[in-house]
Formats: structure tokens, C-alpha cells, sequence
């Protein structure tokens, strides 16, 4: 199944990388790993994430990356998976959806 990003969520993806190069000189590709790894295994399995909310009567799934301790928050559509968010687990709250 086709995995897409909202523009936010691209946002989102595209910081968490600067970030991580940035401040992890000794796995500075780990996020962008994590998140392809991620991304296909969404893509197989959409199902696979707990629902963690219900927005506009729609599952809202999330995945833990779990080296980079973030989630990815992703919406199963008919024909593909939409991910909405990528939010750091260690913030102890969820994104705005």
C-alpha cells in the first residue's frame, strides 16, 4: 500500500532528521532508517500500530520508532496510509492531530 505524508507531517520528518544529524554524530542516519524501515513496514501491515485516537471517525494508528523514540502518527485510508504526525515519544504528550 502507498505510505504519503500530510505537509506537515514532511515538516515534521525533515526537522526530526536535521536534529538528529545534528545531535547524534554517532548514528546521524538512524532516524531517516527508522522511518523508511517504518514506512514499509506500514505499508504491508497498516493494521499493525494500536489505535491511539478516533479524529472525524477515523483510527488514528501510531508506530514507535524505537531507537529515535518517536512515534509516527498515520491514518489508513482505502487506497493508502496518510501519516500525519512525527512526534518525539519522551514528551510525554501527543501531537495536535
Amino acid at each position: 500500500m502507498k505510505v504519503a505524508f500530510t505537509p506537515e507531517a514532511a515538516q515534521q520528518a525533515d526537522d526530526c532528521d536535521a536534529w538528529w544529524r545534528e545531535h547524534r554524530p554517532s548514528a546521524p542516519g538512524l532516524f531517516a532508517r527508522e522511518l523508511a524501515e517504518a514506512q514499509a513496514i506500514i505499508g504491508s501491515m497498516p493494521g499493525i500500530g494500536p489505535v491511539y485516537t478516533i479524529l472525524d471517525g477515523r483510527a488514528v494508528r501510531r508506530f514507535l520508532l524505537r531507537r529515535s523514540r518517536n512515534h509516527v502518527y498515520y491514518v489508513v485510508e482505502s487506497d493508502c496510509v496518510i501519516i500525519h504526525s512525527i512526534w518525539g515519544a519522551p514528551k510525554g504528550r501527543g501531537p495536535n492531530l
